[in-house]
């Protein structure tokens, strides 16, 4: 494992607006705009018709190299705007879906959620588009997923680049009570922007709030919002349960492909945290351990933190993170 560590520096763009919150958007997050145009894999699977949105961005000047972005479970394919331009001008072709359940793709009324499930929707999707290898990127929930499709499709992986991923530990066995999906999906119903913002202003962005992270506030908010409410509700319960119930930490050990670890230390993202014991709580989301202990995991894994960053370096830093993003990718 090596380990690099990088100071602050750098500006972070300065936010001239705020967002309403008044926003409502349709089940498929219509109405929210993407920074490139959006398409659809239309398919069958589990009994049902299913669409799974897309961004497919080509660089102006290829190298002939793919990245594939994951989104996490708050976030969407949108989400990565920052991170599309800058590969894009470094000669990358993008692709970013939205997976089953999020964003802009199918809310199924029911769906046996499993990241095995997503990682196959996800190769399908790539297939189609005539990619033979990538480069996975994965970030939160999505970290979790490329963790889950590089072990199933290791010969198509190039390279796996984790960013502050969940699921770098057991949380049930850590001691966080179970919670049944009926009420998780009365939680979710309860969710507003002040909710969404709180969480993340707790966990996501230790510096500081910036009025620039209200835009994805907005967008998360909106979907609840909307006409689909329920169906959004119901498959961020469902999802929930799948984050918790289905670990991936026991694996690291397994994974074959060159693993990168870019990983904000002062994270402290523990799913089920506010329903555990205080005592078990407060050992949860240590990012600063939990990054570490998952490089020695995970075999000839390289780790690069962000000593002053939280849940999503790549927007609270975007210019830093994507020098080092960018760098290692060349090596």
């Amino acid at each position: 494992m090596k380990t690099l560590a990088l100071a602050a520096a750098g500006l972070c763009l300065a936010a001239t607006t705020s967002f309403a919150q008044e926003a409502r958007y349709g089940a498929r997050l219509e109405g929210f705009e993407y920074p490139h145009p959006v398409a659809t894999r239309d398919f069958t699977d589990q009994r049902q018709s299913l669409s799974m949105a897309f961004m497919d961005v080509a660089p102006d000047q290829a190298n002939g190299r793919t990245v594939v972005l994951l989104h996490g479970k708050n976030f969407c394919a949108a989400t990565w705007e920052d991170t599309i331009e800058q590969l894009t001008q470094a000669g990358y072709r993008v692709i970013a879906p939205d997976q089953i359940g999020f964003c802009k793709s199918t809310k199924p009324k029911h769906y046996q959620f499993s990241l095995h499930a997503l990682a196959a929707n996800t190769k399908a999707l790539l297939d189609e588009r005539g990619i033979e290898r990538a480069t996975v990127i994965g970030h939160s929930m999505g970290g979790m997923l490329a963790t889950r499709f590089a072990l199933m499709y290791p010969d198509f992986v190039e390279q796996l680049v984790l960013v502050n991923p969940i699921g770098l530990e057991d949380w049930k066995a850590k001691g966080v009570p179970y919670q049944p999906v009926g009420e998780a999906f009365e939680g979710e119903k309860k969710t507003t922007f002040d909710s969404i913002k709180a969480y993340q202003e707790k966990y996501y962005y230790t510096a500081g709030w910036k009025l620039r992270y209200d835009r994805w506030v907005e967008m998360s908010e909106g979907l609840y919002r909307g006409e689909g409410a329920d169906f959004v509700a119901w498959n961020q319960a469902l999802t929930s349960d799948m984050i918790f119930t289905q670990p991936v930490v026991y694996e690291f050990g397994e994974l074959k492909v060159p693993t990168l670890l870019l990983i904000g230390t002062q994270d402290k993202t523990a799913p089920g945290a506010n329903r555990a014991p205080d005592e078990v709580a407060a050992k949860l989301g240590d990012y600063t351990r939990l990054g570490k202990a998952t490089a020695e995991a995970i075999p000839g894994a390289e780790l690069v933190e962000f000593n002053d960053l939280g849940h999503a370096p790549q927007i609270e830093d975007p210019q830093r993170f994507h020098q080092a993003l960018l760098e290692k990718l060349a090596e």
